[in-house]
């Protein structure tokens, strides 16, 4: 099903590969295969290549979900200490940016009704803001703090078994990333393993 989907719909940026996406979609896909129940959600959109193809899924699965995204749609925040990189030079605030107009026309396109918004900043989110209880969890905050805060947030919410996958772990040019990741494991029960350049991050 993964294989058929990345070979009949196209990406709509180049922000992620088709690997990745099929990696998502299959860490996905072994949530939905338990007895838990629980939303999806999405920490940066940008243009919706991911949460189409999450969407796509999900209503190929037939799975009663509920899916959030979180994204500021004004593009990259300032950078920290943690997020400098040589390899990074081009990253810079409000690069990346993306309307909301934009993503809900990628979506009209599609054909696919859209996932529930939410527009802002991370660090201005409160857990109020956050499914009762989380399954799957996608982050592609690109920067130290845009994983750090969601990952705090979404901590209380997640459901036994729940899976994190976090973009750009294994990005020279992305380095808080990985930081953010590895900062939050020394005080959270769940295991790592990299693939490409993602971290999945399953809990216990």
């Amino acid at each position: 099903m993964i294989d058929e989907l990345l070979r009949k719909y196209p990406l709509v940026s180049d922000q992620v590969e088709k690997g990745e996406v099929a990696v998502v979609l299959r860490e996905l896909s072994k949530v939905l295969g338990t007895a838990e129940r629980g939303a999806v959600v999405e920490f940066g959109c940008y243009a919706g290549t991911t949460s189409l193809f999450i969407s796509r899924f999900l209503t190929m699965q037939k799975y009663p979900y509920v899916f959030h995204v979180y994204d500021s749609f004004e593009g990259l925040p300032e950078k920290q200490r943690q997020d400098e990189s040589r390899a990074g030079d081009q990253f810079k605030a409000g690069e990346l940016a993306m309307s909301k107009k934009q993503f809900l026309l990628n979506y009209k396109k599609a054909g696919l009704l859209p996932p529930h918004i939410h527009k802002g900043w991370f660090s201005d989110l409160t857990i109020a803001e956050i499914p009762e209880q989380i399954l799957f969890v996608f982050l592609d905050g690109d920067y130290y703090e845009s994983i750090l805060t969601p990952l705090k947030l979404i901590w209380p919410r997640l459901a036994p078994g729940a899976v994190i996958v976090i973009d750009d772990y294994a990005n020279e040019a992305l380095p808080g990333a990985a930081k953010a990741v590895d900062e939050w494991l020394t005080a959270h029960p769940a295991k790592l393993r990299v693939e490409r350049s993602l971290a999945i991050v399953t809990t216990q």
